[in-house]
């Protein structure tokens, strides 16, 4: 990212979409699961918030316990 400030919205929604590819997750199976978690998505409205970044961190979290990432390495964001 030479020359380019990344913004943190920028920086979460590589994060979460780089988890999800790793968990092998795609939106509908994280509307699925999120289910599990109380929150009603569907795989158009997961896919605007990663492609806006803007999310709330209830959002960011469940996604992530969804797939069964346990950490968040804040270096890496």
């Amino acid at each position: 990212m030479a020359g380019k400030a990344t913004t943190w919205e920028d920086r979460a929604k590589r994060f979460l979409k780089a988890e999800l590819k790793r968990a092998d997750v795609n939106y509908a199976d994280l509307a699925k699961r999120l289910e599990g978690h109380g929150l009603k998505e569907t795989e158009a409205s997961i896919a605007n918030k990663l492609s806006r970044g803007t999310f709330a961190a209830t959002f960011f979290l469940a996604s992530l316990t969804a797939i069964g990432c346990t950490t968040v390495p804040l270096a890496e964001l």
